[in-house]
């Protein structure tokens, strides 16, 4: 089976090439983005036409923490919206068989009962600070629902929760919190600083699972016969941001005090999953907090030494 995963070079595409390498009768489709612009329709088109996967994962998407988000909404709106779109109409013209959309779990309401059920998509406000990427991806998968709907295809989608792991995008300012923590305190340790300035006031919760976790879960689903339109991937536990920088200074080797500005927003007060659908199919995630965390550092590590780290 041929198998197209979009965005294959970004940290859950890189997962997912890893899961599915040596998956037993799969051919992975792969394109970089120099060769594939997944925001030009034709280019899309003229991709699907000429490669016909049978089966495609849609993990391509423009990504990034609450500062980017809010510095730069018309462009995580638009690009995402384009990567949707193209990609799952281009699959349905031209006889993809079974596609999975990645969304994420900012879909939901900012003030959703917790832990987060599927059912609670569309019952009240996003969160402001992502609001044009949670649209973006809200599209995504209601496309897919909407072609499974009326065109009889297997279109579908995954929820995850917040990601972590290999290949993560550790720049200083537009990365996601947890890879964000991780380069702040390496490189205080190394600097030998007394203190590190944290975002907020470290009270919220949030779940994270590591990317491989996700890959395998993945894999899981596209082997159900009659999956939900779509469905969380989680842990079904979460911290405190404060339990999680506390964890990476540790693991980084930062001895020092921690400072918290809570001038800086806290993004919606908490994410929890709640996975008992995708449990009850029988999948669960492996991988525990701190073994994913040390993992993950030691990733950055070896990214760094490489010359190899994104950010």
């Amino acid at each position: 089976m041929k198998l197209y995963i979009a965005g294959h070079n970004g940290m859950v595409g890189s997962a997912l090439v890893r899961r599915f390498r040596h998956e037993a009768g799969a051919t992975l489709v792969l394109r970089t983005r120099k060769e594939l612009d997944l925001s030009s329709q034709a280019a899309v088109d003229a991709f699907f036409a000429a490669e016909k996967p049978e089966m495609a994962i849609i993990a391509a998407a423009k990504v990034g923490g609450i500062h980017a988000n809010n510095t730069y909404p018309a462009d995580f709106l638009q690009e995402n919206l384009a990567i949707a779109s193209n990609t799952i109409h281009a699959a349905w013209r031209h006889g993809v068989k079974r596609l999975l959309f990645l969304g994420s779990s900012c879909i939901y309401p900012k003030h959703a009962p917790q832990p987060m059920s599927e059912s609670c998509l569309l019952t009240g406000e996003l969160e402001p600070t992502n609001e044009a990427y949670a649209i973006a991806k809200i599209a995504g998968l209601k496309l897919c629902q909407y072609y499974r709907r009326q065109h009889g295809v297997l279109f579908h989608s995954a929820m995850p929760t917040n990601l972590y792991g290999p290949g993560d995008n550790y720049h200083p300012q537009n990365s996601h919190v947890l890879p964000a923590l991780i380069r702040r305190f390496h490189e205080a340790r190394l600097a030998g600083k007394a203190e590190v300035v944290a975002w907020g006031t470290g009270t919220p919760r949030r779940e994270f699972l590591h990317v491989d976790d996700l890959a395998d879960a993945c894999a899981f689903l596209i082997k159900q016969d009659n999956p939900p339109d779509w469905i969380n991937v989680g842990t079904g536990t979460d911290v405190t941001i404060k339990e999680l920088t506390e964890a990476v200074a540790e693991i980084t080797g930062f001895k020092g005090k921690i400072l918290w500005d809570s001038s800086k927003p806290d993004g919606t007060p908490r994410k929890l999953m709640d996975v008992s659908r995708l449990t009850s199919l029988g999948w669960r995630a492996r991988i525990a907090l701190r073994a994913g965390l040390e993992k993950t550092y030691a990733s950055f590590l070896a990214e760094q030494s490489a010359g190899a780290l994104r950010g």
